[in-house]
């Protein structure tokens, strides 16, 4: 058999190309192991070995001799076709050991003002990364580093000039390090192995069968290999779904993001035309399938000549439109599933989005699936490589609480102690030490606010303070290191041996995961030994960014009939199901960018492909599985909350079937079936049959666990919230504070209380000094200090407190013209409600109390947020300040003498808005003090019934504004648009 062939997309091409191959040399065992098939991928090479075994029959037979062509620095084709020249080629550079030196050239590069343009070592790294993609591309092209010199004369703007001059540099620079280490790069080690194999074949060529199958020859070097086994007196080359039925308009009119664009590209460099290419021995391609992808995929040019296919081409293709990335997964995981249920059935997920392939597997964990993932597992996601992680970032914030905990409750932090000692005095160290304002760096400062909390038991703090002493001596070389410069290779070596005092080396390095961690730290190790100084703060990125492209694919235990591949690992395989996933514009086809080194226009000069390109091959990818045996298209229609395209080839099949999102034609029927079957499954997987919800919660405490004093503000939450109240004042529930706590409003509010109150008792009476604007200023320095140390706030409310103080004393003096004086401030008071036999004391310090004259009272209350609203106060909804009315009508409050015979009501905006403060006086204020007296003693009488229950929101219209049982009340369970009652 030789020449050129295909194998259709509708075609299964592993089976097919062994089929054909069995049966051409399968009469003799020692013919067949002399025939050499190149496939693009390790996975097609697996994928058509199972297709021999399939085409046998389970028949023992002697397999040919097959090797990946496609694989990066990989030279295993050369000794399957037994030539050994390959061996004479350099070896190829570590990928670490060219990162590291290509990182070292990048941070050299700087800006027109001599800055580097990268602003940390992580950030060069990544540069250099795309850097070395660039060289890669080069050699893949065959541009030689001369082009790059020529095109810095070449009319860019400046910054592109100096970036040039600096690739120039790199070119000139780059071959001479790698000559100096006797090495090459690893694209270019292939490339050049690839080209001397076609040279050998031409020369002498072999006469054993040769057969190149799969590829779509991209590169240039692989076009040259087919093009010399093509010459073979027993050569063939198999192309994967050449359209030979296209009509020679859309032929000619194909660009770069077409299917069938990189064929034509290879049909033109080896000199022949669709017409000198044979269908692969079998069923021919004149199917429905067929007709569907090629009118499908016809060019823009040439879409007045589009014929619509027959409904019956989609009959295996069901199309999933999910609401969310979430429903997406869930949607391909019930499709994967349901594939089990046919004995010997095989399914896989065909998607570049690796964040949905994340998806699917945690969804497939419901029937305990682990699924095969071809991409296999970021190693900075597994436990060994996290606990490093946590650690550099402990070190680099100090120990900072967030930081600290992070590290300490990490499974495999044990620090020479007990697994279960160490969780229970992390969370002791939580609970007492860390919670709130967030303590000065290190961990010196978390010792302080150990011997400042209060445990229970002393063992309990003895536990803290051992955690912390074992923490310190197992960091404390890698503290010192990270507090100035230092090289990468030492912050690696120090930031192994605290993991190691930290986890057993037994634990941190077990398994497939802890041994590729070791693996890869230590070339790491010899990748960046000797390399240049780090700033301080700069490790943690740069180690993340180190481990970023390691992977770890497990050896065994995956489940055999699933899988989810890349668009390039579904290349020649087979499964009874393919779903297609991810299929939005961004994803599948991907972005097209150019990289950060060098533009279009550059890129045109060079006589390098545009990015266009990559649409493409990921094209050829999607028609390749759209011609599976069964098919499901999904995407996603939300991400992030913003809508998604979908892809363009979704888009020309609604077209081509006439059919418009949100139009007035019929749905087709293969949407029609992703929504009765698939998406229909996930709405209903978690939704229960019945659902009957928990009422309300109504708890009936005993009269003795009933409280007996409350504060106004309990007793206005008491009003919208008994529930709350139960939870605080008998349950004695309450929230942690969060860490890293930052001080906000009510620390504000506290702070301006404590600075008005200072200044009032200062001068309690006459008109104020001419300086009171100057020195109330210097009480809110004094007050505000601790929350006015940050620059940024500081410039937003320190004008306010200015305006603040510039209203206050001009309001202040008024008042005071008209013979208002100060009674006292912060004044605490109090009165008793409710029956006799189980009284209610209720007690409150008011901001303030004024005589505006004899018997006339005024209590303010200062707000520096919202003020209550008037519906709240007719309500009775906002009791804070009636109740106070009421004590000083009652003669409640200590430090004053006598009793008011008329109170006046008012809100004191204090937030430095507008004037710098409002004076809002509450109407009515005498029938509210009634109303709300009679309320307090009708609740304090109803309360004391032990059946009356502590209601959760009685009135969810007047609920809290800050509620901190709102998990506890499940609100949303039962809640309704009504209100309730009392």
């Amino acid at each position: 058999m030789k020449g050129l062939f295909t194998i259709g997309t509708e075609r299964r091409f592993a089976d097919e190309l062994a089929r054909v191959v069995l049966a051409e040399h399968g009469g003799d065992p020692l013919a067949l192991a002399d025939v050499l098939i190149l496939l693009p991928t390790r996975r097609s090479v697996r994928a058509l070995r199972e297709a021999f075994l399939r085409a046998a029959d389970g028949t023992p037979t002697i397999l040919p001799r097959m090797a990946p062509l496609g694989d990066v620095d990989d030279g295993e084709w050369e000794i399957a076709s037994g030539e050994g020249d390959a061996l004479t080629l350099p070896p190829a550079i570590d990928p670490a050991e060219r990162d590291a030196l290509l990182t070292a050239l990048v941070a050299a590069f700087t800006d027109d003002q001599g800055h580097p343009i990268a602003q940390s070592a992580a950030q060069a790294l990544k540069l250099a990364r795309e850097l070395g993609r660039l060289l890669d591309e080069l050699a893949i092209e065959g541009v030689s580093f001369s082009q790059l010199e020529g095109l810095v004369e070449g009319n860019f703007a400046s910054h592109w000039q100096r970036t040039l001059k600096f690739l120039a540099i790199v070119g000139e620079h780059w071959p001479q390090v790698l000559a100096a280490r006797g090495q090459i790069d690893a694209i270019d080690r292939r490339t050049r192995a690839i080209r001397n194999q076609a040279d050998r074949w031409r020369a002498r060529p072999p006469q054993t069968p040769v057969i190149a199958a799969g590829s779509t020859g991209s590169q240039p070097a692989t076009r040259d290999l087919l093009a010399a086994i093509a010459g073979l007196p027993q050569g063939a080359v198999v192309l994967p779904g050449l359209d030979r039925d296209m009509d020679a308009a859309s032929w000619e009119a194909l660009d770069p993001s077409h299917p069938q664009y990189g064929l034509r590209e290879l049909l033109s460099a080896l000199g022949v035309v669709r017409a000198d290419v044979e269908e692969w021995p079998g069923a021919a391609s004149a199917s429905a399938r067929h007709f569907l992808i090629t009118e499908l995929m016809r060019p823009a040019e040439t879409s007045e000549s589009w014929n619509r296919p027959e409904p019956a081409s989609l009959e295996h293709v069901t199309r999933a439109d999910c609401a969310t990335p979430h429903q997406e997964a869930l949607v391909v995981a019930l499709a994967l599933r349901s594939v089990l249920d046919t004995p010997g059935r095989t399914a896989a997920l065909v998607t570049p989005d690796r964040a949905l392939a994340r998806r699917v597997s945690a969804e497939l964990k419901r029937w305990q699936i682990d699924i095969d993932d071809s991409a296999g597992t970021p190693l900075v996601d597994t436990p060994s490589a996290a606990l490093l992680h946590a650690l550099i970032a402990g070190v680099d914030a100090d120990f900072a609480p967030v930081e600290l905990l992070a590290l300490l409750k990490h499974p495999l932090c044990i620090l020479g102690l007990d697994r279960a000692f160490v969780l229970a005095a992390t969370r002791r160290l939580d609970r007492k030490c860390l919670r709130g304002l967030k303590p000065t760096p290190g961990l010196p400062s978390i010792r302080a606010r150990v011997d400042e909390a209060k445990f229970g038991d002393p063992g309990d703090r003895a536990a803290v303070k051992m955690l912390l002493d074992r923490l310190d001596e197992a960091t404390r070389p890698l503290v010192e290191l990270m507090q100035g410069e230092a090289e990468p290779d030492a912050l690696l070596a120090a930031t192994i041996a605290a993991a190691e005092k930290i986890s057993p080396p037994e634990k941190l390095w077990s398994g497939d995961a802890g041994s590729a961690l070791a693996d890869a730290l230590g070339r790491l190790r010899t990748a960046w030994a000797n390399r240049p100084a780090i700033a301080s703060g700069e490790w943690p990125g740069l180690f993340a960014a180190m481990l970023e492209p390691e992977t770890i694919r497990p050896a065994f235990g995956r489940h055999p009939r699933l899988s989810i591949w890349g668009p390039l690992e579904a290349r020649l395989q087979r499964a009874d199901l393919l779903v297609l996933g991810g299929l939005n514009e961004g994803t599948w086809p991907p972005a097209v960018e150019t990289g950060p080194w060098i533009n279009r226009p550059m890129r045109a000069e060079l006589g390098l492909q545009q990015p266009e390109r990559r649409i493409g091959l990921s094209a050829h990818d999607f028609v390749a599985a759209l011609g599976a045996e069964r098919v499901l298209l999904t995407r996603a229609e939300r991400e992030g909350g913003a809508p998604t395209v979908p892809s363009r080839w979704l888009a020309r099949l609604d077209a081509l079937f006439g059919y418009e999102p949100g139009g007035s034609a019929p749905v087709p029927e293969y949407i029609q079936r992703g929504r009765h079957s698939f998406l229909a499954w996930a709405e209903a997987i978690d939704r229960p049959d019945t659902y009957a919800p928990w009422p309300r919660p109504e708890p009936r405490p005993p009269v003795e666990a009933r409280p007996t004093r409350l504060s106004v503000s309990s007793v206005e939450q008491w009003r919208r919230d008994p529930y709350g109240l139960y939870a605080r004042r008998i349950l004695d529930l309450k929230a942690l504070k969060a860490l890293e706590e930052e001080l906000g409003a009510a620390d504000r509010g506290n702070a301006l209380h404590d600075a008005l109150d200072e200044f009032l008792k200062r001068h309690p009476s006459g008109v104020l000094p001419p300086d009171a604007v100057r020195e109330f200023e210097a009480l809110g320095e004094k007050h505000l200090a601790e929350l006015l140390t940050a620059p940024a706030e500081r410039a937003f409310w320190w004008p306010r407190f200015q305006r603040l103080a510039r209203w206050f004393v001009t309001e202040e003096n008024a008042r005071r013209a008209t013979g208002t004086r100060l009674l006292d401030s912060e004044t605490e008071g109090a009165i008793t409600v409710g029956p006799a036999a189980r009284p209610l004391r209720i007690e409150a310090r008011a901001d303030r109390v004024d005589e505006l004259e004899r018997g006339a009272w005024e209590v303010i209350d200062y707000k520096t947020g919202r003020v209550p609203t008037k519906k709240e106060l007719e309500a009775l909804f906002a009791p804070q300040l009636l109740l106070e009315a009421a004590m000083a009508q009652r003669g409640g409050f200590e430090k004053i003498d006598g009793k008011a015979k008329t109170v006046r009501l008012s809100y004191w905006q204090a937030n430095g808005l507008d004037d710098g403060g409002k004076v809002s006086e509450i109407e009515g204020s005498d029938e509210l003090v009634a109303e709300v007296m009679a309320l307090v003693e009708k609740m304090a009488e109803h309360f004391s019934n032990p059946n009356t229950p502590y209601m959760a929101l009685p009135w969810p219209a007047y609920g809290p504004h800050f509620n901190d049982y709102a998990h506890l009340e499940r609100i949303s369970e039962w809640s309704t648009a009504g209100g309730g009652e009392e």
